[in-house]
């Protein structure tokens, strides 16, 4: 046995002495009447202690548990945080942005017809009726979720919803572009705009009186689309869900908005 582990063991011996002798002094105290009331006393105050040592470990387990359920909720808003975030950031490009005259069809316009129809009829004014306002260009509506899910698998194929509407837009354009230039007077117009102005007059038919209509020159012209047979299937899918037609004739395929 070395010297540092002698100390040890002696101070562990000191100390067990040295509580024996406190048992004694303090078994001494007891058989005294007059000290006996305040180790009664001391009694009650170490045992109070002990119940309040008991209800703040229970508080501090309960603590343990709300910090955990916080943490488990601050996951939890992250989570809808970073979704949201990417929301925003991958915004479908047919979703109509604030400030657009899009934005106000749907609900704005749904509140507007709300508001006519509970409010009484305005007296009729005098005079001619008013005409409808000139040059302006009709744009095929986006596809909704549930048209979407109506179109047959078979025509639908690999063609996500994102996709399908992209292909509105396209042909929104494409039919801005040309009315655009039909909308001008001739003379206001370039030579490579008089020519398109003549070409979109020739192709015009009966059938196509009133209406707004392109054809694929156009698409591959003012969209920068190839109208290919993937382009094709999603005019057919359009055409299921009622927002274009088409009509033949001439070596052309006219595709007329509804």
């Amino acid at each position: 046995m070395n010297h540092c582990e002698l100390e040890d063991v002696t101070q562990h011996i000191n100390n067990k002495i040295s509580m024996i002798k406190r048992l004694l002094e303090l078994r001494a105290v007891a058989k005294d009447p007059d000290k006996r009331g305040t180790l009664l006393k001391i009694e009650q105050e170490v045992s109070a202690i002990n119940e309040l040592l008991d209800r703040f470990e229970r508080y501090v387990d309960e603590q343990r548990g709300l910090l955990k359920h916080l943490k488990d909720l601050e996951g939890f808003f992250q989570e809808d945080e970073q979704d949201a975030f990417h929301l925003k950031n991958n915004i479908p490009p047919h979703m109509p942005k604030r400030g657009q005259q899009a934005s106000l069809q749907g609900g704005g316009q749904v509140a507007v017809q709300s508001r006519q129809a509970d409010a009484p009829p305005a007296p009729q004014e005098q005079g001619p009726p008013r005409k409808p306002q000139r040059n302006q260009i009709k744009e095929m509506e986006f596809i909704t979720v549930p048209e979407f899910d109506s179109i047959p698998p078979y025509m639908k194929g690999r063609v996500t919803y994102d996709q399908l509407n992209a292909a509105v837009q396209s042909i929104n354009t494409a039919v801005t572009s040309k009315y655009k230039i039909l909308h001008q007077p001739v003379k206001t117009l370039n030579n490579v705009s008089r020519t398109l102005h003549q070409r979109f007059k020739d192709q015009e038919t009966k059938d196509t009186k009133g209406q707004f209509f392109i054809v694929e020159q156009d698409i591959r012209e003012f969209a920068q689309l190839k109208v290919d047979k993937r382009f094709v299937g999603m005019l057919n899918m359009l055409r299921h869900c009622q927002r274009l037609r088409e009509v033949r004739g001439g070596g052309l395929t006219r595709f007329i908005l509804l």
